[in-house]
């Protein structure tokens, strides 16, 4: 039975290459024809041997992801659905700056993929644990989605986060294979200050991201200091108490000397409580990191509201004054429901 050849991890495809007896820089080679350039099919890898690419193409076939949908909002952020090898669908987000250079054209491009299609996570402010799981991606497929979104704006990707779908933390060595790649020379070139890892807080993930040698941004998707309030809305990372939590992320900047983004959704009668504010200035005691405010997104399968603005800058106010660095999130795509927590496979709902 044949695979998928983007189906497996950059490590598989060296292992593969070897078995053939393959030197590394034909290695090197079939990566950049697969992910870089994107290429269709075998015959256009020109600079390989005509009998490599006959056994590839005998059983490891190449089936590039297929566009499914496509989005634009009135913001200029796009949302592409694409439907993978085995028929998974996965949901990413190329937002351009709202800046543009002397040509007119944005001055930065970020790219929102996913690492899961579908998530185990089951938070309830999100849309895509109301999906379920399906299967971790390969380190390819989520460089395909970068490739893909770089190429349809025909802009340089200048920064890149893991916060589509999925749990990148459950898989986590597909998921740093892929942003070695995009950070790499031989890949996109993204400065490692320009790559986000996002977590719910999985604190095994946690610590190994701080025993690796990456100076990448770690962002924990906090939404509540509380413990009750916080297993109500996120009741997957119940076996993640916040005391561990916060051991964990001082360990991290111990290890790495990184401060620490922490993203809080703001929900109206939730967690924006005067005791929810409190809980929060206390988690970020002795802890080096930045608050993210994010005023939440609706959803479908969800009654919760967005906290009001006042309250959002009352927040940041008081936070500010405490010494936390905070800012709001000035979320985008909410049109086309590609703001954060609202990546969901709506084609696949309605099939």
């Amino acid at each position: 039975m044949s695979t998928p050849i983007k189906m497996l991890s950059f490590d598989q495809i060296y292992d593969l290459c070897n078995e053939l007896g393959q030197p590394r820089y034909r290695v090197d080679q079939l990566i950049s024809w697969l992910f870089v350039k994107q290429a269709n099919n075998y015959d256009e890898m020109s600079n390989l041997p005509k009998a490599f690419r006959a056994t590839l193409a005998e059983g490891y076939p190449l089936v590039p992801a297929r566009l499914i949908d496509r989005q634009v909002s009135s913001d200029g952020t796009r949302k592409y659905c694409f439907e993978l090898a085995d028929g998974a669908r996965v949901e990413a987000v190329g937002i351009p700056s709202m800046q543009t250079n002397a040509s007119g054209e944005p001055k930065s491009l970020t790219v929102c993929f996913s690492t899961q299609a579908g998530c185990s996570m089951q938070c309830l402010f999100c849309a895509t644990g109301s999906e379920g799981f399906s299967r971790n991606l390969s380190s390819g497929e989520m460089v395909d989605q970068v490739a893909f979104i770089q190429e349809d704006f025909g802009l340089r990707v200048s920064h890149v986060v893991s916060m589509g779908q999925g749990e990148p933390f459950l898989n986590y060595d597909a998921t740093l294979q892929a942003l070695d790649f995009l950070n790499s020379k031989k890949g996109f070139g993204i400065g490692a200050r320009h790559i986000t890892i996002s977590t719910c807080g999985v604190i095994s993930g946690i610590e190994r991201l701080g025993n690796d040698p990456h100076q990448y941004t770690l962002a924990v998707s906090l939404h509540s200091a509380e413990q009750v309030v916080r297993d109500m809305l996120m009741p997957r990372c119940s076996a993640q108490p916040l005391p561990e939590l916060k051991t964990a992320l001082c360990a991290y900047q111990a290890a790495s000397g990184r401060r620490v983004s922490l993203e809080y959704l703001m929900i109206d009668g939730v967690n924006d409580t005067e005791t929810a504010l409190e809980a929060l200035i206390a988690f970020t005691r002795d802890l080096m990191c930045h608050v993210n405010l994010i005023p939440l997104n609706a959803v479908d399968h969800s009654r919760l509201k967005p906290s009001a603005q006042n309250v959002i800058e009352h927040w940041q106010k008081t936070l500010s004054s405490a010494g936390i660095e905070t800012t709001v999130r000035n979320s985008r795509g909410g049109d086309i429901d590609g703001a954060c927590g609202q990546l969901k496979n709506k084609l696949a709902r309605s099939n």
